[in-house]
This record gives C-alpha cells, structure tokens and sequence, in this order.
C-alpha cells in the first residue's frame, strides 16, 4: 500500500489508517466505509444518519455535487463512443438512434448516480474531510 492509499489521522485527532480505496469501494457497494456492512442509504439518495452496524456518523456528510458531474462525465463518454461506433457500422435513421441512447443514457445515469454518491462519501470518510476526522463526531472538519 502506498501514501497515496491511505489516509491517517487527521491534525490533532487520534485513529487509525483508513484505507481510500477500500473506502471508496464499500460506498460505490453503498455499505459503510468503516464496516462494509451496514446500509450506506435510506433511500435513493439519502444516506442514513449513522450505520446501524457500526455506528459511524453520516449525517454531516457533504457529497453535493461531485457525484452528478462524475455520473455526467463517465456515461457522457460512454454514450458517445458507442453512438460514434455505432454511427460507423449501420446506418440507421435519427429515430432508431434516439429510441436507442435516450434510454440508455437515463438507466445508466440513474444507476450510477446512487454508487457514486456512496463512493464520494466513502472517499470523504477516509480522508477524514467534513467531519468524518473527529473523534465523537464534534465539528464539521474545516
């Protein structure tokens, strides 16, 4: 494992090494980064308070953003290269074109939007950023 793979304790606090990619997969799996086993979502984007496994603090958590613009970026790239490819190999009308990528476009972004918000705020957590580098959960970790 390199520094580039964890994150330890934050200035002035006391915890162990937290591992970034471990982190960042558990939430991508919508699981607790700490434990991996509790639920990560109450709902389709609303993450719980705290694990109900662990205990682990969720609610200061700031994902906000990020997670739309990666979604954006990764199904932006993928939709286009295959209408690219697509485009090269048959020649089909505009409608086909549009029955086809408008609804992969929205399940794939729809489904993507839920593991990358958990992956955000396992990436969060093990960087120990808005909160999650206090012991007893006290501050917001600006």
């Amino acid at each position: 494992m390199t520094s580039e793979d964890v994150a330890g304790p934050a200035e002035g606090t006391t915890g162990v090494v937290r591992s970034i990619p471990q982190a960042v997969k558990r939430g991508f799996l919508m699981r607790c980064p700490k434990c991996g086993e509790g639920r990560l979502f109450r709902a389709y984007l609303k993450s719980v308070d705290h694990c109900a496994v662990c205990g682990e603090a969720f609610h200061h958590q700031r994902a906000d953003d990020l997670p739309p613009y990666l979604v954006i970026f990764i199904v932006g790239h993928l939709v286009v290269a295959l209408f690219m490819g697509l485009e090269e190999m048959v020649d089909w009308p505009l409608w086909a074109h549009l029955a086809l990528f408008v609804p992969l476009t929205l399940v794939l972004a729809l489904g993507l939007l839920q593991p990358m918000k958990g992956a955000t705020i396992g990436l969060q957590w093990a960087m120990r950023m808005h909160g999650f580098g206090h012991d007893g959960g006290a501050g917001d970790g600006r």
